[in-house]
């Protein structure tokens, strides 16, 4: 069955995929370290080439200092104190230069370029335009965008959301560049309204580490700050491509390793973030060969981590059933944990031959590992999307913690759990409510400090609100940020989804794919970006987000507005509250956004932790919201960290299949694109790769540089992704990677992690045909 999802577009024949056009692939040799010299000029070219050499300094001082601009890119923490003056790295540099781009989008632009038409252009091509500068319709059966005040805009929503026969037909979308203050009032519209349909960009990315850690530790987050990583003895890095996706992490690992740290990278592909560090702000790192940062390397197979970690566990098992007291910290594990016997008996129990064959790594390497392991009681565990994303997401995440909890490494300075999160304000956005299944105590706290009594139904997650639209239980659908059709699975049955429903409304600051597959009558919604000047009232507003550590810190923009008809998002939400609820609601939203310490005394009557928040947050590096698990203390019923068992997960390939991750290029920030290149891996001016093992390309009779077809299989249905450029590349065996969001059209939507929901974006079985 190929493709099961028929196309229903309501403005004409519009491309729901980038066009498979292939831009002229050239190769080089592969980078052999991360950062460096090269890094910075290729980040100030970007920024002068965007913004402008005035501009582009006058948003770099002030990126990621304090009282400054906290970056729209990764989550990664900052300093606590001692920041450097270039406090950033290269893709921190090009999204504040994609957003302060100088090009601007007007009206006049939409009546030269119809939906189809901007539709046959690159997502690349897209978001090169410029930045949006007006509010704008997509009208039944139009084929154009227009105008349209904010005034009719939101009574244009308000109209659709009123008429439906339940709140629950309507979807509130977030993504994690949404800020405290926005995400905190979005969810109070929300709910008032009625619904608790808030799918968001966790349920695609982290949502799998939050299930995995809330039963085992208590708290559904990391457990380590930044100052860990300097007192850390081993750093275990799995499934994550820091160079790339968290290049200001290089600086804690280089930290580590200047220490006396060790670090264990385990990746199916040997990213140069991994391998080695050239700091651009040392004079070794601009003319020297920078810090070696892997120790030891463990290339993985694909969906191979669960094996190797149980290999690890298993030969810690044996050690101290050898030496009693020499492997495990078994004081920890008597007062501090429950389950351990069991862990221990499956371990004994498991063969070593399935371990080794589903890790791909050979049983001597496990065991060096190991004892590392052994030796040090101060280990970090950090771990990305290269995890996340598949069927046993949550129990391989677990292993993860059953690994440091039997190290007595979880709750002690220089050790803990470390999920990388991979957008600024993520974290944040869950803290203030943005999620489909909230707490019952956060209803019941806002329904004390509001007065309503807030829906307690559990909502549509993202996989699921997908379902909802295709199958027309939802009808209308609003995102807060973010590009929904481009970051989900399943492009094509995404993309049906989307023109199922009456309204599609996008709250933008750039163009993007999911402005051109809409609902029947469509809206972009332009706000002004994190890089610029929000005065409400005539005085100029802070907003605050929170970093993969739980730092609360705040964020200002300085630069003058992209357009002055651009609203900021939490005046955008509050308007659409007005619109929409009127005098069902007793907030008092536009008095809230006249001064954004008003939305903050909100939520410090209703979120633990954010005490005087007014105060804290405009201090220098913020503040810590609480953490019991990083003082050792576990909030789970039995008040002990949790052991779980957990079988291996089955790889069942047929002869001539492979399994596809997807991974970004050096030149993307989530899906937004950059530029062509991806000069770590040695990729110039192309995105339709696919890297392959030179053995399988061999064994399938393909050749470098041929171009190739890519289908998935998946409950006897097939995918087809078309014109790959086949690339030859140091991966394991039977094993394959290709960018996304290009391949996500062979993601298919029913394949998901179990209990978290989350896609699996890292494990796609595919053929690759000429």
């Amino acid at each position: 069955m190929q493709n099961p999802h028929p196309p229903n577009d309501p403005h004409g024949d519009v491309r729901a995929q980038p066009p498979e056009t292939l831009t002229g692939l050239s190769t080089a040799p592969k980078a052999n370290a991360a950062a460096g010299v090269s890094s910075v000029l290729r980040a100030m070219s970007y920024v002068w080439r965007e913004m402008g050499i005035t501009r582009g300094v006058k948003a770099m001082l002030r990126l990621n200092q304090p009282g400054g601009i906290d970056c729209m890119s990764c989550a990664w923490a900052d300093p606590d104190e001692g920041r450097n003056m270039a406090e950033f790295c290269e893709n921190g540099a090009k999204a504040v230069a994609w957003e302060g781009d100088t090009d601007r989008i007007a009206a006049e632009f939409f009546r030269r370029w119809s939906v189809a038409e901007l539709s046959q252009h690159s997502d690349f091509w897209l978001g090169r335009q410029g930045r949006l500068t007006e509010p704008m319709v997509l009208r039944a059966g139009a084929s154009h965008y227009e105008s349209i005040g904010w005034d009719e805009a939101f009574a244009t929503i308000a109209e659709e959301l009123n008429a439906l026969a339940s709140p629950d037909e309507a979807l509130f979308y977030t993504s994690g560049r949404t800020s405290n203050e926005a995400a905190f009032l979005y969810q109070l519209f929300v709910r008032q309204f009625g619904t608790n349909n808030l799918p968001d960009c966790s349920n695609m990315c982290h949502e799998s580490s939050g299930s995995a850690l809330m039963p085992t530790i208590g708290i559904g987050k990391g457990t380590v700050a930044l100052g860990d990583f300097d007192e850390a003895q081993v750093i275990v890095i799995l499934g994550q491509n820091p160079g790339t996706n968290h290049p200001r992490m290089l600086l804690a690992l280089q930290r580590a390793k200047r220490n006396g740290c060790k670090i264990i990278a385990i990746n199916p592909l040997p990213e140069a973030g991994l391998m080695r560090f050239k700091n651009p702000q040392e004079v070794g790192g601009v003319l020297g060969f920078g810090t070696p940062l892997a120790d030891t390397f463990l290339q993985v197979r694909i969906n191979g981590d669960a094996a190797l970690l149980k290999g690890l566990m298993k030969h810690l098992v044996e050690a101290e059933d050898r030496h009693p007291g020499s492997a495990l910290d078994l004081a920890f594990i008597r007062d501090r944990t429950d389950g351990f016997d069991n862990l221990a008996a499956d371990l004994r129990a498991t063969q070593w031959d399935p371990l080794v064959e589903q890790s791909g790594i050979a049983r001597e390497q496990i065991a060096e590992a190991a004892a590392l392991l052994i030796h040090n009681e101060r280990i970090i565990a950090c771990w990305a999307m290269g995890l996340t994303q598949h069927t046993k997401a949550v129990g391989t995440i677990q292993e993860i913690v059953n690994l440091l909890l039997m190290r007595g490494s979880i709750g002690k300075p220089g050790a803990g759990l470390c999920p990388v999160r991979g957008h600024s304000n993520v974290q944040g956005d869950r803290t203030m409510g943005i999620w489909e299944r909230p707490p019952e105590e956060f209803l019941n706290k806002l329904q004390d400090v509001f007065g309503f009594d807030p829906p307690r139904n559990v909502g549509y997650d993202t996989v699921e609100a997908i379902h909802a639209m295709h199958e027309g239980k939802a009808k209308v659908f609003v995102a807060l940020g973010g590009n929904f059709l481009s970051a989900t699975p399943d492009t094509e049955y995404t993309a049906a989804a989307l023109r199922n429903c009456s309204l599609t409304v996008q709250v933008s600051t750039k163009l993007n794919r999911s402005h051109l597959i809409t609902g029947r009558r469509a809206l972009i919604l332009p706000c002004l970006g994190r890089t610029e000047r929000d005065l409400q009232g005539g005085k100029p507003q802070l907003v605050s987000c929170e970093n993969t550590m739980g730092v609360v810190q705040s964020s200002q923009g300085n630069l003058e507005p992209a357009s002055m008809q651009l609203l900021s998002e939490p005046a955008i939400v509050a308007r659409l509250a007005q619109a929409v609820l009127g005098s069902r609601s007793s907030v008092k939203w536009s008095w809230l956004v006249e001064d954004y310490d008003r939305i903050r005394d909100l939520i410090q009557n209703v979120i633990p932790g954010f005490d005087n928040y007014n105060q804290r947050v405009r201090k220098s590096g913020g503040f810590y919201l609480p953490n019991p698990p990083r003082k050792g203390i576990f909030p789970t019923k039995s008040s002990k960290a949790q052991f779980t068992v957990h079988p291996l997960p089955e790889n069942c390939l047929e002869p001539g299949q492979l399994v596809m991750t997807t991974i970004r290029s050096h030149d993307q920030f989530n899906t937004t694109i950059y530029g062509l290149e991806d000069r770590y891996r040695g990729i110039h001016n192309e995105r339709r790769v696919i890297f392959m093992n030179a053995d399988d390309i061999r064994e399938l009779s393909l050749s470098a540089g041929q171009v190739v077809d890519l289908t998935s299989y998946f409950n006897g249905q097939t995918r087809v992704a078309r014109k790959f450029i086949v690339v030859p590349y140091d991966i394991p065996r039977r094993c394959a990677a290709t960018y996304f969001p290009e391949t996500n059209v062979l993601v298919p939507i029913d394949s998901v992690a179990q209990v978290s929901n989350t896609p699996t974006s890292k494990y796609i079985v595919i053929r690759v045909t000429p």
